[in-house]
């Protein structure tokens, strides 16, 4: 069969910034007559200033650049600074961390490139940014969708596309053409605070998801010049999720066939989905920062993989070579190693000095202008297809559809498949809706920990401010049953003012007197709404205050069911057993506590599954697709140690309200060789009494090979739905390839021997030869 060689040679590690003089490099980029025709009137100055990304709060009327007056003006004069005299290329983020007006956007964007068209020599447009992650984020009355790891929980390619072309169609009205999505890091760590912007655990998932988002994005053929499409920016390459202390921006250590074996593969197949940009890892990997390594931006993205878009560093993470990381003595080096590295734009974000210093280096022959072009070639080609020079502002006046009930229909569609039943003791949920219930729990009454980050602000905490007009978990179920059926008393609370891990404990007392007229206590409990560095944390426990409410529902005798609406897996190690039933929730959107309310009640069946390993304990954070060796539950001797697999739910699980029955798993051959494919068939039968949704999940096991193999690995899955009593055949083809590894010497390979095909409780075996 075929071998892709994953290095080009293996004379040097992964992360050596490269010898290459001044950053030149053998990667082909598309030349488009008219981008070649400006780069030859260009500039410099001009093409470098083309490289200069500033946050808009540089630009408004203000105190600071971190303090924009409002109501929101730019500054003219430093407007003039930023297009005229430096010749700035683009422009991202929102002024003040806040939700704007479609209005008050095209109004921006507008003067902005009303001066780079009129007052600039060659009329280059500027490329706005933004960070459009889960719906037009910061544009008020946006259509929000849960955060990606609720989009991965909905085993549903089809909700992940449409979902993202809402956000392009949305993100286009707000007159900006470039999201900052998909987020491809691996979320395989729980305790690092960004898993919930990620896909999960599993490298086909993600994969299989990005692609989807970044075509919803871009458009089935990467048409980014429609004005409902966006350019897609895939973020953090690479090797983000997973640093050594669990949190934000801090040193990771990831042998190369780690890398390669599991951070690469969702890159690799976004990039052939046609990804117009990519965003670089703010981190460390093995002591070297990612911006200043040749081989990652130039020798793996560029010309391995084949990449012809652009890359943007993340905020601020030119000066963080020099100011947090120490490997540049000065600034000005710090320029140069990221430029030569392959780096084409800067988030600068705060000053201009980016621009002096390249322009000294160019002069000084320590970049060379053949980097440069290379870098001004890939921003205007982007420009250029997203048809920036022809149009560059949309008008929110040409899209009807913004915040429609079409819209807002699909992203509570995508809500409700993403809610994971965990358990159900003695099929207690569905309620009747005629049931008396107690609502407790801090994340009850607020929309902010239901939106999460990123949602109308940086932290979410102006989530109350915009969406007013939907509805909490509370309001949900009130609406649902009536006010009459429902008590509310909150025993625990976020202290909304404050820091956002901050609880204020409640009347437990008051609590435990409620629930004495009730028949069900829902507890609503997890996380208030958190991104990056002030989500990181020290312990993954559910804190002692909602500990001790959940402790209250229990002792009260009345039936728990728990709602977790958690960025990332909580340990509730010692409630589960209590609990009579568990939803998770994850991070739904504007519609999840509409989502929950129907799930509890009866009028959607559940059919989420879960996108990760949900932890038992703190020291038991072990992926599914772990290796044997993890799993070593009782040695023999005297001794019973505590190595088992001890997790609290499996990667992959979720239940429903009617059952499902596998059978007849086959395989058109028991042997296959070179480019074979390899057929499976498995029959799943509806054996309940009421429609459901169901996840086919697909894992194989390489029995034996030269490196320890995982346990098992997911190769295909698909969600279909079944009437009662219903049955559907599903086939999937597998080749060669899909079941290869990287090896000791860091080359894709299958290697000849027995694999072993799961899907649910049924296995069967086929062998591999050359």
């Amino acid at each position: 069969m075929k071998k892709r060689l994953m290095l080009a040679g293996l004379m040097a590690g992964l992360f050596l910034t490269g010898n290459l003089v001044n950053g030149q490099s053998n990667a082909e980029v598309e030349k488009i007559p008219e981008v070649e025709k400006l780069l030859k009137k260009m500039t410099l100055e001009e093409k470098v200033g083309q490289m200069a990304q500033v946050t808009i709060d540089v630009l408004t009327i203000g105190d600071t650049p971190f303090d924009t007056s409002e109501p929101l003006r730019l500054d003219e004069e430093t407007l003039r600074k930023g297009i005229v005299d430096y010749k700035i290329g683009s422009v991202l983020n929102t002024a003040n961390n806040r939700a704007r007006t479609r209005e008050k956007w095209h109004n921006i964007v507008s003067t902005i490139q009303k001066m780079a068209q009129e007052e600039t020599r060659l009329g280059i447009p500027v490329l706005y940014g933004v960070d459009a992650i889960h719906g037009t984020t910061y544009t008020a009355d946006a259509t929000f969708f849960p955060q990606q790891i609720g989009m991965a929980a909905t085993w549903n390619r089809d909700l992940v596309r449409k979902g993202g072309e809402i956000t392009a169609y949305e993100t286009r009205a707000s007159s900006i053409p470039w999201t900052f999505s998909p987020v491809l890091d691996m979320g395989r760590d729980p305790r690092w605070p960004r898993i919930w912007e990620t896909f999960g655990e599993d490298v086909y998932l993600n994969s299989q998801m990005g692609i989807e988002l970044v075509k919803g994005y871009e458009g089935a053929e990467n048409e980014v010049g429609e004005p409902v499409n966006v350019a897609s920016c895939l973020k953090h390459y690479l090797g983000y999720g997973t640093p050594v202390s669990g949190k934000d921006r801090t040193p990771a250590l990831i042998p190369d066939i780690e890398l390669r074996e599991r951070h690469l593969p969702p890159f690799r197949a976004a990039v052939e989905a046609g990804a117009h940009s990519v965003m670089v890892n703010s981190g460390l990997i093995n002591g070297v920062p990612v911006h200043a390594s040749y081989k990652m931006l130039t020798e793996i993205l560029k010309e391995e993989l084949g990449f012809q878009g652009l890359v943007v560093t993340d905020w601020k993470d030119i000066e963080n070579l020099h100011d947090r990381d120490r490997v540049a003595k000065t600034q000005k080096e710090a320029v140069k190693m990221a430029i030569n590295a392959g780096v084409d734009m800067s988030m600068i974000p705060y000053n201009f000095d980016f621009c002096d210093y390249l322009v000294e280096l160019v002069n000084e022959e320590e970049v060379a202008m053949s980097r440069i072009d290379d870098a001004v070639r890939r921003i205007l080609n982007m420009k250029h297809k997203l048809g920036l020079f022809e149009t560059p502002v949309t008008h929110y006046e040409d899209y009807p559809k913004f915040g429609s009930k079409e819209f807002e229909d699909a992203a509570y569609q995508t809500a409700a498949e993403s809610v994971t039943l965990l358990k159900n003791a003695d099929n207690i949920l569905p309620l009747s809706k005629d049931a008396r219930v107690l609502v407790t729990g801090p994340n009850a009454n607020t929309m902010r920990p239901l939106n999460g980050g990123w949602s109308y602000s940086w932290q979410g905490n102006l989530v109350d401010e915009f969406a007013g007009k939907y509805s909490t978990i509370l309001e949900a179920i009130q609406n649902k049953i009536g006010e009459e059926n429902v008590t509310f008393v909150p025993g625990v609370e976020y202290n909304m003012e404050g820091k956002y891990w901050e609880e204020i404990p409640g009347d437990l007392d008051a609590v435990a007197v409620a629930a004495k007229d009730v028949d069900y206590i829902i507890l609503a409990i997890g996380e208030n709404s958190y991104t990056e560095k002030p989500g990181d944390l020290h312990d993954l426990s559910l804190s002692d205050n909602q500990m001790a409410l959940a402790q209250t529902a229990i002792e009260s005798g009345k039936p728990v069911i728990a709602v977790l609406n958690e960025g990332r897996p909580r340990i509730i190690r010692e409630i589960v057993p209590e609990m009579e039933g568990i939803l998770h929730a994850y991070i739904p959107g504007n519609f999840g506590g509409v989502a929950v309310a129907d799930i509890l009640f009866g009028d959607v069946n559940p059919s989420g599954k879960l996108p990760y390993t949900y932890p038992m304990y703190v020291n038991t954070l072990v992926t599914y697709d772990h290796k044997p060796s993890e799993n070593q539950a009782k040695m023999a001797g005297m001794y019973d140690y505590e190595s088992d697999f001890a997790i609290q739910f499996p990667f992959g699980f979720g239940l429903s309200y009617t059952s499902f029955e596998y059978s007849d798993l086959s395989l058109n051959s028991e042997s296959i060789s070179g480019d074979d494919e390899l057929t499976i068939s498995v029959t799943v039968t509806n054996t309940g009494d009421r429609t459901g949704k169901e996840v086919i999940q697909l894992f194989t096991s390489d029995l034996y090979a030269s490196i320890t193999p995982d346990v098992k690995r997911l190769r295909r899955f698909e969600k279909i739905e079944l009437e009662p009593g219903e049955s559907k055949t599903m086939t999937f083809i597998l080749t060669a390839e899909d079941v290869e590894f990287v090896n000791a010497e860091l080359n894709r390979v299958t290697e000849p021997g027995e694999f072993e095909v799961s899907i649910a409780d049924l296995k069967a075996k086929f062998t591999y030869t050359r």
